[in-house]
């Protein structure tokens, strides 16, 4: 005989359920009255947590079918222990987190605001502050927070304090879909404010928009897609932590440089011939407004293609800005389009001599055309299309005659 049945009605179960019609009423009953969904029921949570805590352990269960809630707090002869364990630390061992474990946790902090900042290779190489105005959740000042006045709080009519409501689609005889969505008139949280008992200032959402003007210090040598965090920043809500504001850099295409890790290439770099075959001198503006200086020496050949480094010239290293990585430059020639007849003997004595070729007598002249590859893909696309349509044409047939 069962000495106090409290802890079954709590759970609306009968004394004699069997473990799995007690987890089935506590699940049902922790989702319903969870405060991260119903706040103003925490005691109710409360209770049905401690209730389910003892009557899912056989030897507490025992004890309390025996002596009550009494036996249990002072922990009896039958080994079961006294006092009670937290209501989340039960839930969040009983859902394996699904609610009550990293989802709370993460509910806890208000939502992050994300922004892409754009910023050149310049401010990249320099490092430099930038002012940064954005909007974001705050707390209503007005209210505290509350959404309206002290003891305002109602549960929301719309979902009936669980915070989702539930619609059903049909689809045909005997097939239907239940689909759960969070409540928008309290937006999940199963309570809401009466209209007439609502915040004049944030009309009962309990936060209200506020800009912000941040300075970002962009550090010398980071990176496209850096992330900068400035923590508590962000939206604000009710018993949450304040949310981060995130700023994402987003490196603008720069006109000469491209950036590979430390290093800064610059494709192609354009020289004239006589340059590549008699040497130049040539000046490169740096990102921090430097003139550097490249040569090639008289006599020192510079081939079309050809790759150079300058040591020491590169993107300076995030945290450690005085390593740098290297500048790197691939040659591009530029040949004449046409020479001089008279000139061509002058220049084929500076020349390494032609290879010697052997010409058939009987070979046959040609003549060399410029090609235009894009207008050459025409033709060709052209004829295969149109052999293709030959070749689908009608199919020839011969009948036999007796």
């Amino acid at each position: 005989m069962v000495k106090e049945t409290t802890f079954y009605d709590i759970l609306g179960v009968k004394p004699n359920c069997t473990q799995d019609e007690l987890k089935k009423a506590y699940r049902k009953l922790a989702l319903k009255y969870h405060p991260d969904k119903n706040p103003n029921e925490g005691e109710k949570f409360k209770q049905i947590s401690m209730a389910y805590e003892v009557l899912s352990n056989p030897e507490k269960r025992e004890l309390y079918d025996q002596g009550g809630e009494q036996a249990i707090k002072e922990g009896g002869s039958g080994g079961g222990g006294g006092g009670f364990s937290s209501p989340m630390d039960i839930f969040e061992m009983f859902m394996g987190g699904s609610l009550g474990g990293g989802r709370r946790r993460r509910e806890r902090k208000g939502k992050d605001v994300v922004h892409q900042l754009t910023v050149s290779l310049e401010d990249l190489y320099r490092g430099t502050v930038k002012k940064l105005q954005l909007e974001k959740n705050v707390i209503c000042d007005k209210c505290e927070g509350r959404g309206g006045k002290k003891g305002a709080a109602e549960s929301c009519p719309g979902c009936r304090g669980t915070g989702m409501t539930v619609t059903v689609q049909q689809f045909g005889p005997g097939m239907i879909q239940q689909i759960q969505t969070v409540c928008s008139e309290c937006r999940g949280q199963g309570s809401r404010i009466n209209p007439k008992d609502r915040c004049k200032t944030c009309n009962g959402k309990k936060t209200v928009r506020d800009r912000k003007i941040l300075e970002v210090h962009i550090d010398k040598g980071m990176i496209d897609q850096q992330k900068i965090v400035f923590n508590g920043e962000g939206d604000q809500e009710p018993g949450l932590e304040h949310g981060d504001i995130i700023i994402v850099l987003e490196e603008k295409p720069h006109p000469v440089f491209k950036r590979s890790g430390n290093n800064l290439i610059i494709r192609p770099y354009e020289i004239a011939l006589v340059e590549a075959l008699c040497g130049f001198r040539r000046p490169i503006k740096t990102l921090d407004d430097r003139d550097i200086i490249i040569s090639a020496a008289p006599g020192e050949v510079m081939k079309h293609s050809d790759i150079k480094m300058v040591v020491g010239e590169g993107m300076p290293t995030y945290k450690d800005p005085f390593e740098k990585g290297n500048l790197i430059i691939v040659f591009s020639v530029k040949f004449p389009d046409v020479i001089p007849v008279d000139k061509v003997p002058a220049i084929e004595a500076c020349l390494p001599p032609r290879p010697k070729v052997t010409i058939p007598e009987n070979g046959e002249e040609v003549v060399l055309e410029t090609m235009d590859p894009e207008k050459e893909r025409a033709q060709n696309a052209y004829r295969q299309a149109h052999q293709e349509d030959e070749d689908q044409g009608p199919s020839r047939v011969q009948c036999a005659t007796n």
